[in-house]
């Protein structure tokens, strides 16, 4: 990971930016390691690494990190949960290769906000984990994680940290020759990925630019190492196979050793995704205001237990007509989403700047049986915030958001809902004597209706951080951080009572849900030791009142129930990176890259929280010279003992994976030819917080190239 041009994996220095970025536009760095054959690109604001400049000092987190062009190109996928999972404390719902969203220090759904440019996706890739997230990774400029209590001031969904994905929609300087072009393209073996995007950003006079965007993904199914299935799954076919043998169903027993026997790929995890966006930026001396327009559509196959099924008929009911197979089960997803921002100087009184921003989305998915129509789910969301930020160097500001969900159709597990936000927050800091005094406050009031159920709940949160930070002659900087979150359970916790198709799943929510809070304290360092970067974070979280999906081990339309629960449960864990120049002289460099996060949640009741992630280390060394840069990486997950009820274990894995990148122009560091080796020994792994571990694998070995090209 880079920041400010840097190999550091993790820097305390851009936390609370983050969380506090409603308005500014996208730091752009370019991956010149020369220096030559740069231009100025239209995003660019200079060498800021977070998108809000004025606090980029803050340091209430430890844990955060900056994913830039190089990185998206060598771990490119089609979701952005899985481009994440090299990140310290970062892994991912995995659900299928057409929806993975991340997970930060074991929480996901309603606990992880993600952003486009410091406004909220507007998708329902919240409300269930085969959701996919509205994002193409192509057109992707950069994403910034944050984990930890300074990601609160965007919203109670945030008490398990940010995830912001800086895009070109919105221009914010102009082209230094009038014209900049960006492009990302890529192919692969493991499911014959092609995939393409192209960026365009053209001056028009001496204050306007115009941006257009759009990518195009297509991936057949997905490649595995071996069995389909895990072994516990599939001995218990095979188990139900002869029972249905002995019983003379010899059809559903051969039906039931196909399924077990099932290898090599995986059925149904095909996908299909293209975007456009297109985008004004307008300059008038410091101050630069911005609109865009932008158009997703995705569709992509979700992966059936074969242990299942779809069963959704009235009991007594015969649902399929003898001898006739199961459809499978599909997603069409669209949204039309309208971006605009304004960043307005207003001189040297005692607010420095005016920060707009504003967001619409209309959004759609509908999931397919077969070809038949199941659910459709509707969202229309409106998000607005404004910072006026202080000269000093704090920030007030306030955040609106209304969000109209509704799920029609005979699947429709979650009533139609309308959820309101209304939002004051302000981050302050103090000079003491050599230490930094960081303070952060927000205020949240949040309404929840659903009309057909004649219900509503009114939430009041407050949530707030103190940090001591102290920063020795030799740069080294520690501190500890204490916080207080609380967060309003979402419409589909409070109001799900179905089958939902998509996870064969019924799911139950509960109406009385109380708010859900935690006390949280962080330990973190960051320092230079000789040439080698260091940082650790050690954090504790005690949640009263912790909302979770737990299985009941009971049935319903011949479905597993699940139902959101409450209890009180506690977090610990930690993230430690560390990069080491192992050689640097000028014609070679060799550096080592650490990487280790780890996580334990347990439920006051004396259970786990379910599908929490194992620890996991990765080590890689990059070593470049001349035009070329090879990295050799090896990430291992551990197993994962500590499960809930019902939920099975998973067995350890490790991937070894092997990147070559050549930069073929001189004069243009920005142009890079990759080749790319994942999996090279066709390992078989299993992601533990993934919903659908025991019937899909993570893919096996897979050869990708790419082109990443800017001018």
């Amino acid at each position: 990971m880079k920041i400010n041009g840097a190999n550091l994996v993790s820097q305390s220095a851009i936390a609370t930016a983050l969380a506090l970025t409603a308005v500014s536009a996208p730091a752009y760095a370019q991956d010149n390691a020369s220096g030559e054959g740069t231009e100025t690109d239209p995003h660019d604001r200079g060498t800021i690494i977070v998108s809000a400049d004025a606090l980029s000092e803050l340091d209430f987190i430890a844990g955060q990190d900056v994913i830039e062009v190089e990185e998206i190109q060598r771990d490119l996928t089609g979701q952005l949960g899985d481009l994440l999972v090299k990140v310290p404390g970062v892994s991912a719902t995995s659900f299928s290769p057409g929806s993975s969203r991340p997970i930060l220090r074991g929480l996901d759904g309603e606990r992880v906000r993600v952003l486009i440019d410091g406004l909220g996706t507007a998708d329902v890739g919240n409300t269930s984990a085969d959701h996919a997230t509205s994002i193409d990774p192509l057109t992707v400029e950069r994403v910034e994680v944050l984990r930890g209590p300074a990601a609160l001031l965007y919203g109670s969904q945030a008490i398990g940290g940010v995830v912001n994905v800086i895009d070109r929609r919105m221009p914010v300087a102009m082209p230094e020759h009038g014209l900049h072009i960006e492009g990302l393209t890529a192919f692969d073996t493991a499911s014959e990925l092609r995939s393409g995007g192209l960026s365009v950003d053209a001056g028009i006079g001496e204050n306007l630019v115009v941006h257009f965007d759009g990518s195009y993904r297509e991936t057949d199914d997905l490649e595995i190492p071996g069995f389909q299935l895990s072994e516990d799954l599939r001995l218990d076919l095979l188990a139900d196979a002869d029972e249905e043998e002995d019983e003379g169903e010899l059809e559903e027993a051969e039906e039931l050793r196909e399924a077990a026997e099932q290898r090599g790929f995986v059925p149904n995890s095909a996908t299909e995704t293209w975007t456009v966006n297109g985008g004004i930026g307008l300059i008038v001396g410091e101050s630069t205001f911005g609109a865009s327009v932008g158009y997703y559509d995705t569709s992509y196959g979700l992966v059936g237990n074969p242990e299942g099924g779809h069963h959704h008929g009235e009991e007594g009911e015969v649902e399929e007509e003898e001898g006739e197979e199961e459809e499978t089960v599909s997603i069409g997803l669209e949204q039309l989403r309208v971006d605009l921002r304004g960043d307005i100087t207003l001189g040297d009184g005692l607010f420095s700047r005016l920060k707009l921003r504003g967001g619409y989305s209309d959004y759609t998915h509908i999931e397919f049986e077969g070809t038949e129509v199941g659910t459709v789910f509707d969202t229309e969301t409106i998000e607005a915030r404004a910072e006026l930020v202080q000269t000093t160097g704090g920030v007030i500001g306030a955040q609106f958001t209304s969000r109209d969900f509704s799920a029609v159709g005979e699947e429709a597990f979650v009533s139609p809902n309308e959820t309101t936000q209304f939002a004051l927050f302000t981050v302050q800091e103090f000079d003491l004597d050599g230490f930094q005094i960081e303070a952060a406050g927000r205020f949240e009031q949040v309404d929840v209706e659903s009309g057909p159920l004649g219900l509503e709940r009114d939430f009041s949160l407050f949530s707030g951080a103190l940090s001591l930070v102290r920063e020795t002659e030799g740069g080294a900087r520690f501190g500890i951080t204490g916080s207080r979150a609380e967060r309003a359970p979402a419409g589909e916790e409070l109001f799900a009572d179905g089958p939902h198709i998509a996870t064969q799943a019924f799911e139950i929510g509960d109406p009385n849900l109380d708010k859900e809070s935690a006390l949280g304290v962080e330990l973190f360092a960051r320092a230079g030791i000789g040439a080698a970067q260091f940082g650790a974070s050690v954090y504790y979280q005690s949640f009263d009142d912790f909302i979770y999906l737990s299985p009941t081990g009971e049935e319903e339309d011949e479905l597993p129930v699940f139902e959101f629960l409450q209890d009180d449960a506690d977090f610990f864990g930690f993230e430690a990176d560390l990069v080491v120049p192992l050689i640097d002289n000028d014609s070679y460099n060799l550096t080592a890259d650490l990487r280790a996060s780890y996580v334990s949640a347990d439920l006051d009741n004396g259970g786990n929280v379910p599908r929490i992630p194992p620890v996991s280390v990765l080590a890689a060394l990059e070593s470049d010279f001349s035009a070329f840069t090879v990295r050799s990486e090896v990430q291992w997950f551990g197993e994962q003992n500590n499960v809930a009820e019902f939920e099975t274990p998973t067995d350890d894995f490790a991937f070894v994976n092997l990147f070559l990148s050549w930069r073929p122009l001189s004069d243009n560091q920005n142009v890079v030819v990759q080749l790319a080796g994942e999996n090279l020994f066709d390992t078989t792994g299993r992601r533990h917080s993934s919903f659908t571990k025991e019937f899909l694998p993570l893919a096996g070995r897979n050869i990708k190239a790419s082109v990443r090209f800017s001018f």
